[in-house]
């Protein structure tokens, strides 16, 4: 095997260890996105729950 026929294959793996570190970049902020989604929800969800339970615990103590 050459010196030219060992860098191109050099070159070839290089090339192909980017593009499958590109892929994993790629899925890695998607997997991020949703993630942020995910809790963008579920905090939501427990300040619609908390929020109302309070202020009725609140009003319940002050009008009794």
């Amino acid at each position: 095997m050459s010196l030219e026929e060992r860098v191109a294959r050099v070159e070839g793996v290089v090339s192909q260890i980017e593009r499958r570190l590109n892929h994993v970049e790629t899925e890695l902020t998607e997997l991020r996105k949703s993630v942020d989604r995910s809790f963008r929800w579920t905090v939501g969800i427990m300040l619609t729950v908390l929020i109302p339970m309070w202020v009725t615990i609140i009003l319940a103590i002050l009008l009794k």
